[in-house]
């Protein structure tokens, strides 16, 4: 399963086991059940990295956004569009592939300040539950591990829509979010600024902008 490797095509990455509750309701459905049409897209999708971001967002110094994202990542995914309850996600990033644009601020981040990369190589996020919340809107609690340390979120995903590319691939697009207290995870470093605020806020958003590709079925499946 080339784990982490981001650049593998996208018919050969990891294999596809867990979704997203990717199945997003169409206006004409019946208010708290999926589109029938999701339905065909039943099945093991795998994160396509060159159309996708696994990223985050931090308030610095109260006055500015820094924005960053995990470029290695290994995803499992699977869909149920009849029943989303039964969809999974799993998602393994890399903590030391963390990129906000600025050498220095990474190595700051993947340091024993904050992700210590060194010791805690990795971080996970496993889906436990999927339910419709409103047309083309799910709601998926998981388990988020960081540094050893494992809590509930809730991520809100919107589903995007669904094609087939012109190599035939089909796709489907899903954009994911939630915010966390870093301390809760042992992410505590902090300094202060002389106006008494935090150079760091305590708030971190995490977004999933998901393009998945469906993985074949083995032949003769």
């Amino acid at each position: 399963m080339n784990l982490f490797s981001r650049g593998a095509s996208p018919r050969r990455s990891a294999s596809a086991v867990a979704p997203h509750p990717s199945a997003g309701a169409a206006a004409s459905a019946p208010a708290g059940l999926p589109d029938p049409a999701l339905a065909a897209l039943t099945g093991e999708w795998q994160i396509d990295p060159a159309h996708s971001r696994i990223g985050f967002s931090v308030r610095h110094a109260m006055v500015t956004t820094v924005r960053g994202a995990f470029t290695e990542y290994q995803s499992r995914l699977y869909f149920d569009g009849r029943d989303p309850a039964r969809s999974q996600a799993e998602i393994i990033m890399a903590t030391s592939s963390v990129d906000t644009g600025v050498e220095q601020r990474d190595a700051h981040v993947v340091g024993r300040d904050f992700l210590d990369a060194a010791n805690h190589p990795h971080m996970r996020f496993a889906s436990t539950a999927v339910q419709l919340a409103a047309a083309d809107v799910y709601r998926m609690t998981g388990d988020l591990t960081i540094k050893d340390v494992t809590r509930p979120v809730v991520l809100e995903l919107t589903y995007i829509g669904h094609v087939t590319d012109p190599f035939g691939y089909e796709r489907v697009g899903f954009d994911g979010t939630t915010t966390i207290n870093r301390s809760e995870w042992g992410l505590t470093y902090n300094s202060r600024l002389a106006e008494g605020g935090a150079m760091v806020s305590e708030k971190v958003r995490l977004q999933f902008d998901i393009a998945a590709i469906r993985t074949p079925s083995p032949a003769g499946a």
